[in-house]
C-alpha cells in the first residue's frame, strides 16, 4: 500500500483551514539568533545609540520565536533575554558585584521568556480561527505588539515595583519615533515599534505571491507613523535655574573615604560660580549633602550663606532623613533658613536601597544583603514643590523610569522637572547617558523641560521638546543657569497614557485567549 504524503505545514491556499505556521528556522539557528537578538538590541540604546537596530532585534526575537513549541520559544527568549539584560545593566555589577547583576538579568529573562511563549502561541492560535491574508497582516502583527508590551508592562511594576530599564521605547530618545510619546507615552510606542516589525516579518514570510505590493504595506505604516505631528508645547515664562554639580565621591561605599562634610562643601564650592547670575532657584543632585541640614545646625548655615550670596534663592537639596524609626531618600526645598517643603522617594531601589524580605533572602547571600545596612522607606507625599510660585515635579535618580510618578507630577500641575540622581556608584559606564535619554524622552512626553543634575554627571537641561539647551561633562564640577521655559496644559500620554497600555494589553492579552479556545474547539 502506497505511504501517504504528509500533509504540507504552510499551504499556500490562505483560506485552508490546517493552515499552521512553521519555524522559519531550526531550532539551532534559533538559539544562535537569539544570543545575537541581546547584544543588537542593546546597540540601539546608548552609549551606542544606534536606534534603527533596535528594531532589528526585535526582528531577530520574532524569527527565532515564530512556529516554535512552548518549550523551545521559552528558551529561544530566554537566551535572547540573557544576551540582552547582561550587556545593557552590566553597570550593576560596579556596585554590589556579579551576584545582583546576574541575578537581575536571569530574572528579566525568565519574563523574557514567559513574554515569547505568549507571542509564539498567537502565532499558531490567531491564523488558526481568523483565515486570511489580511488577518495575519492587519491583525496578528498588532497583537504581537500587544503581547510584548504586556511583558514590559508587568516587568516595569512586578516584583517590588518592578524594573523598568529595557523597554526597547527607551532606545528612541534621538529617533524620529520620539515625538510619538508625547501622544501615547512610552508604553505606546514600544507596541507600535515591536507592531511595525512584526508586520514587516509577517510580509515577508507570508506565502502567496506579491511579494513587492505587500511590502507596500509596512512602508504605508511606517510613514503614516512618522507623519504624526510633535505634540505643541505650551511654553508661558521662563524661570532662571541652577543646577550644581558637584562631581564629588557620592558612592553608596565612599563615604568611609571622604572627609567629614567633603560632599557638602564640594557642592558648595562648585556653587560659587552662580552667584550673582540672578538664579530663582538653585538645584542640587540626589544626596548632595552628607548631613540633613534640617537637623545639622552646620549644614543649615552653609545653605543660609550660599541662599544670601545668591539674593535669596531658594535651594532644592537631596539628603537622608531620619524620622523616627524611618528612614528617607529626601528632595527638600531649603528657604528662609529651614526646610519648607520636601519630597520623599517613593520607589527606592529593591536589593540597592533595602531589602525586601530580608529575612527570607539573607540566607542566600548573607555578605551582600548585609552590606545594605540602611533599608529606605517608600515616601508617600505628592511629587510636586512651589518653588517661589514655579511648580516644580521632582523625581529622585530611577524614578524618571516611573511612569506613574512622572505622570501624577505633571497631573498636580508640575510646570518644570527636576530630576535629581546619583551616578556615581555606576562610574564611567553606560547608566547615565541611558538615564539621561529616558529623561529627555520624559521631557516629550509631557512636554516639559527637565533640569537633569546628577552629583558627577552626566547632568543636563531638556526643553519641551527634547532638545538639549546646556549640559556639564560626567565627572567635572560645573554648574549651569540657564532661562528653562515652563509649560502648561496635558499631553495625550499624560491624560490617557496609563488607559492606553491597559487598553492595548487587555486587548492583547484577551484576544488571545479567545483564540486560543476557538483554536482548541476548532481542532476538536
Amino acid at each position: 500500500m502506497p505511504r501517504k504524503p504528509p500533509r504540507p505545514v504552510r499551504p499556500r491556499a490562505s483560506g485552508d483551514p490546517e493552515w499552521s505556521v512553521a519555524p522559519l528556522v531550526p531550532l539551532w539557528a534559533a538559539v544562535l539568533l537569539a544570543l545575537g537578538a541581546g547584544p543588537v538590541l542593546d546597540a540601539g540604546f546608548p552609549d551606542i545609540g544606534m536606534w534603527p537596530l533596535t528594531f532589528v532585534g526585535i526582528a531577530i526575537v520574532l524569527v527565532a520565536a515564530i512556529g516554535r513549541r512552548a518549550g523551545s520559544a521559552f528558551l529561544v527568549g530566554f537566551l535572547a533575554g540573557l544576551s540582552f539584560y547582561l550587556v545593557h545593566v552590566s553597570w550593576t555589577a560596579l556596585y554590589l558585584g556579579p551576584v545582583p547583576w546576574v541575578a537581575l538579568s536571569v530574572l528579566e529573562s525568565l519574563f523574557f521568556g514567559l513574554g515569547t511563549v505568549l507571542i509564539t502561541l498567537a502565532y499558531r492560535w490567531f491564523p488558526r480561527v481568523w483565515r486570511g491574508p489580511t488577518a495575519r497582516l492587519a491583525v496578528l502583527p498588532v497583537l504581537v505588539g500587544a503581547l510584548w508590551t504586556a511583558r514590559e508592562g508587568l516587568v516595569s511594576t512586578w516584583p517590588y515595583g518592578g524594573f523598568a530599564w529595557g523597554r526597547v521605547a527607551l532606545s528612541q530618545s534621538e529617533s524620529p519615533f520620539a515625538p510619538l510619546v508625547a501622544w501615547i507615552g512610552i508604553s505606546g510606542l514600544s507596541f507600535v515599534m515591536v507592531a511595525i516589525v512584526a508586520l514587516g516579518v509577517q510580509v515577508l514570510s507570508e506565502p502567496s505571491p506579491g511579494l513587492v505590493r505587500r511590502l507596500a504595506v509596512p512602508s504605508v505604516v511606517i510613514v503614516a507613523v512618522l507623519a504624526v505631528p510633535a505634540w505643541p508645547t505650551s511654553e508661558f515664562g521662563m524661570s532662571r535655574i541652577a543646577a550644581v554639580q558637584g562631581n564629588i565621591k557620592a558612592g553608596y561605599f565612599d563615604a568611609a573615604e571622604r572627609e567629614p562634610g567633603e560632599l557638602l562643601l564640594g557642592q558648595l564650592d562648585a556653587s560659587l560660580s552662580v552667584v550673582g547670575e540672578g538664579a530663582d532657584m538653585i538645584v542640587w543632585p540626589e544626596g548632595s549633602s552628607e548631613y540633613d541640614p534640617a537637623v545639622d545646625a552646620g549644614a543649615a548655615r552653609s545653605l543660609d550663606a550660599l541662599s544670601e550670596l545668591s539674593g535669596g534663592a531658594p535651594i532644592i537639596l537631596g539628603a537622608i532623613q531620619e524620622r523616627g524609626d524611618e528612614v528617607f531618600n529626601t528632595s527638600m526645598l531649603w528657604q528662609n533658613g529651614g526646610v519648607e517643603d520636601w519630597y520623599d522617594k517613593k520607589h527606592p531601589i529593591p536589593f540597592g536601597e533595602y531589602v525586601p524580605d530580608r529575612a527570607f533572602w539573607r540566607p542566600f547571600a548573607p555578605e551582600l544583603i548585609d552590606l545594605i545596612g540602611r533599608d529606605y522607606t517608600p515616601g508617600t507625599r505628592d511629587g510636586v514643590i512651589d518653588v517661589n510660585g514655579v511648580i516644580t515635579g521632582i523625581s529622585i535618580c530611577f524614578d524618571i523610569v516611573d511612569d506613574a510618578v512622572m505622570r501624577d507630577s505633571v497631573d498636580r500641575g508640575a510646570q518644570v522637572l527636576l530630576a535629581q540622581t546619583n551616578n556615581a556608584d555606576f562610574g564611567t559606564t553606560d547608566e547615565n547617558q541611558q538615564q539621561l535619554a529616558i529623561t529627555r524622552l520624559r521631557a516629550i512626553e509631557t512636554s516639559r523641560s527637565v533640569v537633569s543634575i546628577s552629583t558627577v554627571g552626566l547632568s543636563a537641561i531638556i526643553g519641551p521638546r527634547g532638545e538639549t539647551i546646556a549640559t556639564v561633562p560626567a565627572y567635572e564640577p560645573g554648574a549651569l543657569v540657564e532661562d528653562v521655559p515652563l509649560s502648561r496644559g496635558l499631553t495625550p500620554a499624560v491624560l490617557l497614557g496609563g488607559q492606553i497600555e491597559g487598553l492595548v494589553v487587555g486587548w492583547g492579552i484577551g484576544t488571545l485567549l479567545v483564540s486560543g479556545l476557538l483554536a482548541r474547539r476548532r481542532q476538536g
